[in-house]
């Protein structure tokens, strides 16, 4: 497109000078306002309660809004529940129901210091944009109340809109509107640094809150590249995912959030196992099911099921791609059935669960007809489900392996590097890739994967690169030398279950190889910073989630419950502000009580830098894009002038 026919296409928007130096005025105006929020959270890992939390709270920031507003003027105990009102409000409205003896003059109050913490937490904001994130129906009068030219003038004005709300008891969904508007300027940009799915019983939740807010943007962890492989068929990553999420008595979420069919797997680990106790494959329940209570007997066995059936699809993935050099995993063709025991890596084991009627010797990895149609059950819920598909289409819009911005650099898990600091070059598709190159073939692989198999390939067989990237040596998702899955479940020896890490994880604690990877990403290692996650950060044992004096911080401390006995702690996220950088350490989230209330613990909050002068958006990345779009305004303006553009 040649300069006069792109601003041609521009005049359609920006018709004559006056539009086009409103605009310029404008996108000037917006640079010299600060730089919003950013908010870092990894490793979700289904806990959707506490991540809802974390993301309304903006992990402390809106409490200490809370202090700056009202610190001086209510009593901790009342911060606490103004704070814990924006966290839940739905919640605290019924309990506030219950324990006030004048409920719409308590609306009232809450209303006037909600506008207040309002108007503190979008001063950052154009008064634009701050429109657009309220809700249609509230929208007149949260702009009223907002943006209140001289309220000692007009409180009569401003009471009666209050009061009219009390009378048309439409106080308790302003409330609400207003809580959300104030979570939503809290946190201006949400980066989730992967491991969305699985372990917790509510990655659906996640994915329909992510969906329904602005500002998000994902880089692929582990599990998340699992179920995007098995939203496109293939057939070792449906199985593992369904595995892991009945290990963690996902039943709820499997058959009601996504509609799985899972009644074939049942039926028929109920006839193979039905006197087998799967002692070893007892499902681990964090929390129970509400709609689909699975007896954990029936659980083990499903559990048991799905597992040799994984184990099979591996096999035959393996065999199909000798390039991904995994055939040290292949072990159901080592198993010696007569002696009970199997060779792994040159090693004789006893096996500690014997009973595999639906394995053939002589064909290990050959589905039974039985298995068969469970599988096509099983890529039939999936591959149909249109919940799942959304979510994963979703996924690839606003996700990646990794992300640049504002001169961070934002990946979930690793870059393979070799033991002196170098990057490892990987052979890949036909070529040798290693650090930046890496990551982005691979990018690239995964999404010509779900869009655009290569000829002769369906798509389930090219999205064997996810499953590739869900466990190989080689993967920056997994970044351990093997996964021991069926060590863990067969060999009584731990030693056997040890999954050694790549290199990456001791030399990022030091400072070169951090500046390293910066450089090689295009960035500048004095002043960039690595976020990411995948590793918890065992806090109990006094490790720090700073690495690299500095330069790259792990965010991921235990989210799931899974991990918090390990970590001691419920998780890590960052905050990026105009003025600081923070880190906040959380303690495990509690659920509603019985009686309504609830106890939000607060973070503590680390100071980890402070910004020399406040940066404002012409610092940022958005900033390069305004005065690209400046320059380009200008451009039209003085094409309007010379006549070679007309003016309407």
């Amino acid at each position: 497109m040649s300069d006069l026919q792109y601003l041609n296409l521009l005049a359609e928007k920006y018709p004559n000078r006056s539009a086009v130096r409103t605009e310029i005025m404008n996108l000037k105006a917006i640079l010299a306002l600060p730089k919003a929020t950013e908010f870092f959270l990894s490793d979700i890992h289904g806990e959707f309660d506490a991540f809802r939390h974390f993301v309304r709270s903006g992990s402390g920031m809106l409490r200490m809004r809370v202090d700056e507003a009202y610190g001086k003027v209510l009593t901790e105990k009342e911060c606490d529940d103004l704070a814990s009102l924006i966290y839940n409000p739905q919640a605290e409205i019924a309990r506030r129901k219950k324990s006030e003896d004048d409920f719409d003059d308590w609306c009232r109050t809450a209303i006037r210091r909600l506008i207040v913490i309002c108007r503190l937490v979008s001063g950052k904001y154009t008064r634009s944009k701050v429109k657009k994130r309220m809700p249609t129906k509230s929208s007149y009068i949260m702009d009223e109340l907002l943006f209140a030219d001289d309220v000692a003038d007009r409180q009569n004005y401003y009471d009666e809109i209050i009061d009219t709300m009390i009378e048309y008891d439409a106080c308790e969904g302003f409330i609400i509107d207003l809580t959300e508007v104030i979570a939503n300027m809290t946190v201006d940009r949400l980066h989730v640094i992967g491991d969305i799915f699985d372990r917790g019983p509510k990655s659906d939740e996640v994915m329909d809150y992510l969906m329904a807010n602005r500002g998000i943007d994902i880089q692929w962890g582990n599990h998340d590249i699992l179920w995007m492989g098995a939203a496109c068929g293939n057939r070792s990553c449906i199985a593992t995912m369904i595995r892991i999420n009945v290990r963690y008595n996902n039943f709820d979420m499997l058959e009601v959030g996504y509609g799985f069919n899972l009644r074939p797997l049942a039926s028929l680990a109920e006839k193979i196992y039905g006197d087998d106790p799967c002692e070893y494959f007892q499902p681990n329940q964090l929390e129970k099911n509400a709609y689909d209570p699975i007896p954990a007997e029936l659980a083990a066995k499903m559990h048991k099921m799905i597992a040799i059936i994984q184990f099979k699809c591996e096999g035959q993935e393996i065999i199909a791609h000798p390039e991904y050099h995994l055939e040290k995993r292949n072990l159901l063709e080592k198993i010696d059935f007569e002696n009970k025991t199997v060779e792994i890596e040159g090693k004789v084991w006893p096996l500690r669960d014997c009973n595999f009627p639906t394995i053939d010797p002589a064909n290990p990895y050959q589905l039974t007809e039985d298995e068969e149609e469970v599988m096509v059950a099983l890529e039939a819920s999936i591959i149909n489900g249109s919940k799942l598909q959304r979510h994963i289409e979703y996924m690839f819009s606003h996700g990646a392996m990794f992300k640049v911005n504002n001169g961070n650099l934002f990946y979930h898990g690793s870059i393979p590097m070799n033991e002196d600091g170098s990057f490892k070059t990987v052979e890949i598709d036909g070529g040798r890739y290693s650090g930046a190159t890496y990551m982005q073939k691979l990018d690239e692989l995964v999404r010509e994967a779900r869009y655009n198999p290569r000829q002769g390939q369906t798509r389930a067989e090219a999205a064997s690169i996810m499953w590739y990237l869900w466990l190989s040596e080689d993967s920056p998702l997994f970044g351990k030398d093997k996964m021991t899955t069926f060590e863990r479940y067969f060999i009584e020896d731990k030693t056997t279950h040890k999954e050694h890490s790549v290199p990456y994880y001791k030399l990022v604690e030091e400072e070169e190889a951090c500046n390293r990877i910066l450089e090689d990403f295009g960035l500048n290692a004095q002043v960039g910073r690595i976020l990411n996650g995948h590793v918890p950060v065992k806090m109990k044992d006094g490790e720090s989630p700073i690495k690299g004096n500095g330069k790259l911080f792990v965010i991921d401390g235990g989210i799931s419950k899974a991990y918090q006995k390990t970590t001691g702690i419920a998780g890590y996220t960052a905050i990026f502000t105009s003025k600081h950088l923070y880190l906040a350490e959380h303690k495990p989230y509690e659920p509603l009580k019985e009686d309504g209330t609830q106890v939000f613990h607060r973070p503590i909050m680390h100071l980890v830098d402070t910004i020399p002068s406040r940066l404002q958006i012409k610092d940022t990345d958005i900033g390069d894009k305004l005065r690209g779009q400046i320059a380009d305004l200008s451009d039209l303006y003085e094409a309007f002038k010379m006549g070679s553009v007309k003016e309407n």
